[in-house]
């Protein structure tokens, strides 16, 4: 099978900005990583969205886009257009030079149950403007499937732990807003959303500090875990769920609220239980595997703090944890990458999901073309 250029593009459940990457693939084999890059929103950006966020959690119809929803999205359109402009831009290409883009756009709502979930972008507006095909709305076809719709990427992983020489099982985390995990072990491929990731640890001290995040991880490393609480948390039925299953960003907000009574506490200490709630939770779910990981590999923002990666490293030793840069892949834009990879996958018509990484009945292609 030939390989195409693609361009991946992702903003995540964090929203701090999007990640672009460009993938050389046949949607089988990874060929060749090209470069990355990163255009942040700016905190007026931040605030839409995450007003858009809010108002999200009263749609009944995907499809609806009332006022603020619709202002987000043609934001969310805009700035990826931008990030993919400058990209080429910078790295001496034109758009020809690229086969296509994927487009996940940004998640608002979250709610497989309920056979809904939205990411807001204009496919088709960025498509006509950037002059490349485009591939976007991946989440859908499996959610109408009765899937999760999530996670998306484990196929993406399975490809790049391919390229590692290294004992399997194998088992990756993506440290976002939510936190997942893909489970590879030769052929075996499972997947599913462990609990939450940094979301509820960036809004928490947000709201008590005006930061956007717990910078390195500082606050919770001056701070003690409520461990009676994170015992509590981990009590919510979710976790008891076999896999496939997956999250909304805030779908533990209030349960967390409650159960780690995190009025009365200090930003410290309701910091340090966050972060081990984020670390248990991802402890609890390898625990259900077939066989432990041998080793383990951490990508997204969460990498970037040492507390929770210490946290990690504890509770899922003896196996090893590495990030991704450690490695050779780039911790900041793998899922930038692997919106590359499935959008390849997409035009090939190629599974993206599987009935062990979403649920869906039958290996399942997704994602819409505008060309």
């Amino acid at each position: 099978m030939s390989r195409l250029a693609a361009i991946g593009l992702m903003s995540g459940t964090s929203y701090d900005g999007v990640d672009v990457a460009l993938v050389e693939t046949d949607g089988e084999e990874i060929g060749h990583l090209g470069p990355t890059g990163y255009r942040p929103y700016t905190e007026r950006e931040r605030d839409l969205l995450r007003r858009a966020i809010a108002a999200a959690a009263n749609l009944k119809d995907r499809a609806d886009r009332p006022k603020l929803l619709a202002e987000a999205e043609e934001l969310v359109t805009d700035v990826h257009a931008e990030a993919v402009e400058a990209f080429l831009a910078a790295n001496g290409m034109v758009p020809g030079a690229v086969a296509v883009v994927g487009f996940h756009g940004q998640t608002v709502l979250h709610r497989p149950e309920r056979q809904l979930t939205v990411q807001l972008g204009n496919g088709r507006a960025l498509a006509a403007r950037l002059g490349v095909p485009v591939v976007y709305d991946l989440r859908a076809a499996d959610v109408a499937a009765g899937g999760q719709g999530a996670p998306l990427v484990p196929v993406f992983h399975r490809a790049m732990v391919r390229l590692l020489k290294r004992a399997h099982p194998v088992g990756v985390l993506n440290l976002g807003g939510v936190a997942n995990l893909s489970y590879i072990d030769k052929s075996e491929l499972i997947a599913f959303d462990t609990g939450p990731g940094n979301a509820l640890i960036d809004d928490f001290v947000r709201q008590r500090t005006g930061q956007p995040r717990d910078d390195e991880g500082r606050a919770a490393a001056a701070g003690t875990v409520d461990e009676a609480a994170v015992a509590r948390i981990l009590a919510h039925p979710f976790f008891a769920r076999q896999p496939p299953k997956s999250l909304d960003r805030n779908a533990f907000r209030q349960w967390v609220a409650e159960e780690g009574k995190l009025t009365g506490k200090s930003t410290e200490d309701g910091a340090a239980t966050l972060t081990a709630i984020t670390a248990a939770a991802i402890a609890l779910a390898a625990s259900v595997l077939p066989r432990p990981p041998s080793s383990w590999i951490a990508a997204g923002g969460g990498t970037r703090n040492p507390t929770l990666m210490a946290m990690l490293k504890a509770r899922l030793a003896p196996a090893k944890v590495e990030t991704a840069g450690a490695v050779g892949w780039s911790a900041d834009a793998l899922e930038a990458q692997a919106f590359a990879y499935l959008a390849v996958r997409s035009l090939k018509g190629l599974p993206l999901t599987y009935p062990t990484t979403t649920g869906v009945p039958r290996p399942m292609p997704g994602g819409v073309l505008a060309r």
